[in-house]
């Protein structure tokens, strides 16, 4: 079982295979969702569609949030040639090669059903890959690696919204978005060739014997480890930690049009702008957590992230300013690659390596549930609200997660982590 490995340096922990892993499972992981979330409501908005009908489309998302009731199936049954991550992986891969350019033979005012219904099936096949990358993930990294595994999977996940977010807006001002689309889809290949060369984890092979094994023991594991009242409270931080940042980011895109930014501004400044500071707090992130603990980093990481949103609220105040809107951007950026790569991290810790596809899902789609429940209202909030005062009750829904790591990840409880690893 891979879980604990003696103590390696930095450059040793940096430079092996298993990292390069991480980097194609991120890259290939976070590029359609930021498809989803950054492309589609720039290519709506830029078609004059309302942003009520661009925040409702967050609900398309659905799949992110309910992933875990089909994660079950993904460890009980195998795919016959490359086995039970790989073959899932490859299936989910290939099928978001297919959906993907599909919207650039839409339009969106005479087929917004349409396009919600194949973002949907998008959202579907995306979900599923995480559900399988995830696993495949934890099942390769040692205990000691998960901090600087998952901040390097976590950068990766982040410069992959480069491409919908940046390069695909760019073209956007030059090609039809048939084009655009299609060449964004192609950006899938580089995971499905990792697909093809990793080989299968060896944790990978124990598969459950049944279905209701698959079903039933993750949850019964989780909830009997530490019972009922710790597993309920780790819900709902996983729930609460990332609500605010994930709010004030999800309608990004528009707020940056409506503040009078051209579509290739946004690509070029506000994307290249959070670009080396999502990449530099990522790595940081991985490295202090080696010192700091998981715990320490929620909390310290946590901070940065709760006051870049306030960033926001004041580029809604100044309007348009390339300059602050890059300060702003890259601070965002910080924050948010500080708090992702320990959040992650801690999801990471807390699944049992048995059961890691249902357990990583479970945690994983809560996390995404403000990201499709809560951000469908943030149109509504917005046109209420105005952009300043919703930024700023984004800022307040992110406190809740702080609070809660008082009971989660105490900040003198620094190797806790350690005894706490799944299974020992």
């Amino acid at each position: 079982m891979r879980i604990l490995q003696p103590t390696t340096s930095l450059r040793e922990a940096l430079c092996n295979r298993r990292m390069l892993i991480c980097i194609f499972t991120g890259f290939t992981s976070g590029l359609p969702l930021y498809i989803l979330i950054s492309l589609l409501p720039a290519w709506l908005r830029s078609e004059q569609v309302d942003l009520k009908s661009i925040g409702l489309f967050a609900l398309i998302q659905l799949p992110y949030t309910w992933k875990f009731l089909w994660a079950p199936l993904l460890d009980r049954y195998i795919w016959p040639l490359l086995g039970r991550r790989r073959g899932w992986m490859l299936l989910s891969q290939l099928a978001l090669l297919i959906s993907l350019p599909l919207f650039g033979w839409l339009e969106p005012k005479l087929d917004l059903w349409t396009i919600a219904y194949l973002a949907a099936a998008v959202a579907f096949f995306s979900a599923t890959q995480d559900v399988v990358v995830d696993a495949y993930r934890r099942e390769i990294l040692f205990d000691v690696e998960l901090g600087l595994g998952n901040a390097i999977h976590v950068n990766a996940y982040r410069i992959a919204g480069l491409i919908p977010g940046s390069l695909s807006l760019i073209l956007a001002d030059h090609l039809p978005w048939s084009s655009v689309f299609l060449i964004t889809a192609l950006f899938m290949l580089p995971g499905i060739a990792m697909t093809l060369r990793v080989s299968e984890p060896e944790l990978a092979k124990a598969t459950p014997k049944t279905l209701r094994q698959a079903v039933i023991e993750p949850f019964h594991e989780f909830v009997t480890r530490e019972g009922w009242r710790a597993a309920l409270l780790i819900l709902a931080f996983t729930f609460f930690y990332k609500l605010g940042d994930s709010m004030a980011t999800a309608l990004a895109t528009p707020f940056y049009l409506d503040m009078g930014f051209s579509k290739s501004e946004i690509g070029l400044i506000a994307k290249h702008a959070g670009l080396w500071p999502s990449v530099i707090g990522g790595l940081l992130g991985g490295i202090w957590m080696i010192r700091l603990g998981i715990n320490r980093a929620l909390w310290l990481f946590g901070v940065v992230q709760v006051v870049s949103i306030l960033g926001f609220a004041w580029l809604a105040q100044v309007g348009n300013n390339p300059l602050l809107l890059a300060a702003v951007i890259g601070f965002e950026a910080l924050g948010v690659g500080l708090g992702t790569t320990a959040f992650v991290a801690f999801i990471a810790r807390a699944t049992h390596p048995l059961y890691t596809a249902t357990q990583f899902a479970l945690f994983t789609s809560l996390a995404a549930v403000p990201r499709t429940f809560a951000n469908a209202a943030t149109g509504y909030l917005v046109e209420s609200l105005g952009w300043s005062g919703f930024f700023l009750l984004c800022t307040v829904l992110a406190l809740p997660g702080m609070l809660l790591l008082m009971k989660v990840a105490p900040w003198r409880e620094r190797d806790s982590e350690a005894g706490a690893d799944s299974g020992q």
